[in-house]
């Protein structure tokens, strides 16, 4: 099989996307397949195992700029394309990168498949363009109405979906490295790295320090937690972002909250685990995979009661889900969660139990079965 793929994010950019998708491309070659990867220039230096990855100058895109919009030139793509001989076309994105791949397909009748990532309509309110969600939706449906195939990584985003006029859609998942992400760690010294003294009760966030993630709300909560809890708690929030030095300012004056800035690697997944509480207050998420990270480390999740967090949180199991944007919800929970040792135990034994479930293998050879059958379609169409 071969397989080409369009995305506006990929290694070695950092983000859920990208690595979900590098880690994709590498199972279905270790299947015996061949994999082809448009995608934009990226900023960051290309590693020698990236030789698959055709690259196009890039902008900018505005609702996520550490993702790009990339400027393809058709001709170009297409002569790409003719040489590599795809029997399938996946579009990880419908913007213009992945629309140069579907009119592609559409014109040389190859199968094509979409994979939806991100609630771009849920962003728009944050960022004061709400006006446009009609004709995004317009033109979100009239882009998939060629495809065979929709993965959508969550089933509230298969339901989202629905709801907008999408079909064809099955689930993709997400798994967990649990040799990675584990309760294991020396918390004193991963601790004691940012000057936190190992008695606290540690509150972490980890994600793009935006709008859309709600860090003001976990603040707002934080805020108001009881003299007694705040006396004894340090949160800590990791990532960078556009709202990262607002957030900074706001802080300034408050020893008890760390931003330790970006963090990747064997670092993030000692602070997972040296963590009391992971708190994720975004109500954006099609999937959250640092909730199956944290979850993965033994730690329990307070989470908004919304999208992607909901389904990866069982309440009252592996964690606490709270309504979206309510400050003082969120607060009783990180209160009853400092208060009651004997259930974040329980939560955290039953988290990592979860997450040893969450296998890649398991999850990637579903989809890989889903792709043999869509592109066996398209040769089925040819000899007829």
């Amino acid at each position: 099989m071969r397989v080409a793929l369009f995305t506006d994010t990929y290694l070695p950019d950092v983000n859920g996307v990208a690595k979900t998708l590098g880690r994709w491309v590498r199972y279905v070659e270790s299947r015996g397949s061949f994999c082809k990867v448009f995608a934009p220039s990226s900023p960051e230096p290309e590693s020698a195992d990236l030789r698959t990855v055709e690259r196009f100058y890039s902008i900018p895109f505005l609702l996520y700029p550490e993702c790009r919009l990339a400027l393809p030139n058709p001709v170009h793509v297409s002569r790409s394309l003719k040489q590599f001989a795809p029997d399938l076309i996946h579009v990880a994105t419908p913007f213009n990168l992945g629309l140069t791949g579907m009119l592609y397909a559409k014109k040389h009748g190859i199968p094509v498949v979409a994979s939806y990532h991100t609630h771009f309509d849920q962003y728009l309110s944050y960022y004061k363009l709400q006006w446009m969600e009609n004709m995004l939706w317009k033109y979100m449906v009239w882009f998939h109405q060629e495809c065979r195939k929709i993965y959508v990584p969550s089933r509230s985003a298969l339901l989202h979906l629905q709801e907008k006029g999408l079909e064809r859609m099955e689930i993709w998942g997400r798994g967990v490295e649990t040799g990675q992400f584990h309760p294991f760690v020396d918390r004193k010294a991963v601790l004691g790295r940012y000057g936190i003294a190992p008695a606290k009760f540690v509150m972490l966030f980890v994600g793009r320090l935006a709008p859309e993630k709600s860090v003001d709300v976990l603040l707002e909560a934080w805020r108001s937690l009881s003299d007694e809890v705040a006396r004894h708690a340090h949160l800590i929030i990791v990532g960078e972002g556009p709202s990262a030095e607002t957030l900074r300012e706001l802080c300034a004056h408050d020893p008890a909250v760390t931003f330790t800035g970006f963090v990747q690697g064997r670092e993030l997944a000692e602070l997972y685990a040296a963590a009391d509480v992971f708190v994720f207050p975004s109500a954006t998420e099609t999937f959250g995979n640092v909730v199956l990270e944290a979850l993965a480390s033994g730690t329990p999740v307070i989470g908004a009661a919304a999208g992607g967090v909901r389904d990866n949180i069982s309440h009252g199991v592996t964690g606490l889900l709270c309504p979206p944007g309510d400050a003082s919800r969120f607060a009783a929970a990180m209160e009853r969660l400092f208060r009651e040792e004997a259930t974040r135990a329980a939560m955290a034994a039953a988290g990592r139990e979860y997450a040893l479930k969450q296998s890649w293998d398991s999850i990637f050879s579903r989809l890989y079965a889903s792709y043999a059958e869509v592109a066996a379609s398209g040769e089925e169409a040819i000899c007829i």
